[in-house]
Formats: C-alpha cells, structure tokens, sequence
C-alpha cells in the first residue's frame, strides 16, 4: 500500500510516513496544497491522508480535486477540530473517514488498512494464489499450510505479487508501490528483496524472474529453481 501524507507540520507528517514503514505501508509527504496536487499527478496512490489547513490549495480543495478526477482514491481527514459539524463537513465533501489529532499511529495503521480493504472490496480480504495464503490485515503469509515469517519489506513486495495474480511487475512498479519517492530507482534492493523472498517462502521457487521485465508469481510451478531467473 502506498499513501500519500498530507501535512504542513513536517515533524508530524515524518513521524507519521516513519510510523507507517514501519506498518509495510509506503508513504510520502506533501507540505502543501500544491505539492500534494503535483504528487498525485505523477505518483499512484491507494489512500490520500489530507490535513484539512494547509497552505496553497486546502485539503478540501484537494479532496476535491480528487473525488473530480475519478479514481475512487479513498481519503482521510485529519484535523485538530473535534466538532461533530468539522466532521460533517468533511463526509458531505466526500472523505471516507476522519481522525482527530492528536491520534495513535497504530489507529491510523488500522484505518488506512480498513479503507484499503473496502476500496478493493472486488477481491477477497485473504488472497490465495498458487498455494499461497497472503493475509494483508493480520499480515501472515502461509505456502501449502506452512507459515512463512517475512520482513516487512518481503511481506510489501509479495503483496504487490499477489495482487497482480500471475502478471509481470516490473522492478521499477515495485519500489513505486512496496517503497516511496525516496527510493533510488537505481538501487539493488528489489533483486535483493525478491532474492530473500524467495529464500524465505522456499522451493519449488514461486516467484519467477522475466528477464528484461519484471518479476511474477508463477502459477503453474511446472519446474525447480533450474526453471525460474533469479536476478
């Protein structure tokens, strides 16, 4: 899951991105109104987290903004107000959930995880797919009735695996959705994630290398690591 933070208070908005690495949720911060509008112009997002009073365009010009533009983005209001005429204000402009500061992280975890599920509420919360058993909320990986204890990282890219049910993700579409905008596109660390994924879940090797493209759960496991790139 990759959120974006929306928040002029850069010690909050850091803390919060921080806490939720921490959660396997990516996140990037915006200071302002215009920064959150470039950002969702160039970034794919699952969940928007909007600071209503923030500089340049507000955070309802933003929720706005992207209930106008279609894409079904969930949005959550923060605010330091707590009257229930804030609160409806923010629901009648369409936001899909609020939360009052001062807040705990692990509430918010909880909250961005609940809206995640209803966004895609098309696919089933547990995912099965070539023997695997992925559980996003209780965050538990299971391969032939086997528990696999994974990283936080590895749990982020295998999600991103499962959710494309046998189609090819490129290195470049995992660090955008399991990282964030800081990730250097350069780096090692998907082949070295994927590579320790594959290790952790075991063999036959599930997870298969397209050279040149990408990398993606193989459904029919017709063969051995002999069978399967590992870069």
């Amino acid at each position: 899951m990759r959120v974006l933070i929306v928040e002029d208070e850069l010690y909050m908005a850091e803390a919060i991105r921080d806490g939720l690495r921490l959660e396997a949720i990516a996140a990037d911060i915006a200071g302002d109104g215009d920064t959150a509008l470039e950002l969702l112009g160039i970034n794919t997002y699952d969940i928007a987290v909007l600071d209503r009073d923030i500089p340049g365009p507000s955070g309802d010009e933003i929720a706005q903004r992207i209930i106008d533009s279609g894409s079904g983005m969930p949005i959550l209001m923060l605010t330091a107000a707590d009257r229930l005429d804030d609160k409806a204000s923010g629901f009648e402009l369409g936001a899909d959930d609020y939360l009052t500061k001062p807040f705990e992280l692990q509430e918010l975890a909880l909250r961005l995880r609940a809206l995640d599920r209803r966004r895609a509420h098309h696919r089933p919360p547990v995912r099965e797919i070539a023997g695997l058993r992925l559980d996003p909320f209780r965050r538990e990986v299971y391969r032939q009735g086997r528990y696999v204890a994974l990283t936080r990282k590895q749990f982020a890219v295998l999600e991103v695996l499962v959710g494309a049910e046998g189609g090819v993700v490129s290195a470049e579409a995992l660090l955008e959705r399991a990282w964030d905008e800081n990730a250097d596109p350069f780096t090692n660390a998907v082949r070295i994630t994927v590579s320790a994924l594959r290790k952790r879940l075991g063999e036959p090797w599930i997870i298969g290398t397209v050279p040149g493209v990408g990398y993606r759960i193989d459904t029919q496991q017709e063969a051995g690591p002999e069978g399967h790139g590992r870069g």
